[in-house]
């Protein structure tokens, strides 16, 4: 229970049959916090098979289906539909919470100025880290990355795999806006985003918290942790932002990457080139280019998003 009496809704969405023993991890981790939710739900996105499994092995627990849309923003808004609780967290299926994980995190709701609340996203990789896999990017794996604050500090948006908003959030936004988040078939995202903006917007004064120590473990496959999967996630991570400032205008909707091209990437740079020169890291430089050309594949996926979009008005 909240500090402040409040009840609290975990909601865990999942799609995949590969993850599976990945879905049962992250249940098994929330039932096993230290403060204990009110409810948990599973909402299985179109996959059947999965929800009869998941139904039989979890009897107590609310396992339903996705009534919107296929994707996380369709999975997601089922789940808070059915959700009772003041406090709706949000975990992913291939992600582990810390035993502490919502004692960290409710106490900040005891300050009514406080809508939201995200915290740190450490990857659990199943093969070997790529030593040319740049920090500053491991949003691409979903996880904290290099830029973001080391303490308690207002932030524009959480990571997705690890956030939790006051129910008021989603009875004055509506929920999280579907056509945005991510889908089986696409490696989109920034509904999290679009939906903090939005509220934010329409709650001056509302602050989002990010706790460093209110910490998941996110599970990065062998996949994911190549070449490929990262230049499809930028350049998928630039399309969404198209979307993003459609529906939210330019100035909330790319104030964060703003500074995070500005300030964070330079830095990113300048470090590993100083890495390359003073501590002879011969993969320093390919963290350097991998900035670089992440850079570059997001600001194509935008830019080549806008003009598609500009093309079929036409």
């Amino acid at each position: 229970m909240a500090a402040s009496g409040d009840k609290v809704s975990v909601i865990i969405c999942a799609y995949s049959d590969d993850r599976r023993e990945q879905l049962h991890r992250a249940i098994a981790s929330v039932l096993a916090q230290r403060s204990k939710p009110t409810e948990v739900i599973v909402v299985i996105d179109h996959n059947t098979p999965l929800w009869l499994d998941v139904f039989a092995a979890y009897p107590r627990l609310t396992v339903i289906v996705n009534e919107g849309a296929r994707g996380l923003s369709g999975a997601r808004n089922t789940g808070l539909r059915r959700a009772s609780g003041d406090i709706l967290a949000f975990l992913d299926d291939d992600a582990i919470a810390d035993p502490y994980w919502l004692a960290r995190m409710l106490p900040h709701y005891d300050n009514p100025s406080v809508i939201g609340v995200g915290g740190r996203v450490l990857p659990l990789w199943q093969v070997d880290r790529p030593r040319w896999f740049p920090e500053e990017f491991q949003w691409v794996v979903g996880c904290s990355y290099r830029g973001q604050p080391d303490r308690i500090e207002p932030v524009r948006n959480p990571i997705g795999c690890n956030m939790s908003f006051r129910r008021s959030v989603f009875d004055l936004t509506g929920g999280f806006r579907e056509g945005i988040g991510r889908t089986a078939a696409d490696a989109a995202g920034c509904e999290e985003t679009e939906l903090c903006i939005r509220a934010t917007q329409a709650m001056p004064g509302a602050l989002i918290l990010y706790d460093p120590q209110m910490s998941v473990h996110h599970q990065v496959t062998a996949e994911r942790a190549g070449w490929r999967y990262f230049r499809k996630r930028c350049l998928a991570e630039g399309r969404s932002k198209t979307q993003v400032v459609k529906a939210v205008g330019a100035q909330d909707g790319l104030a964060s990457e703003h500074r995070y091209v500005m300030r964070v990437l330079p830095a990113g740079i300048l470090r590993a080139l100083g890495d390359s020169v003073l501590k002879l890291d011969p993969w320093a430089l390919a963290r350097a280019g991998g900035i670089v050309f992440g850079l570059g594949y997001t600001v194509w996926g935008y830019f080549g998003a806008r003009l598609n979009r500009a093309w079929r008005q036409a």
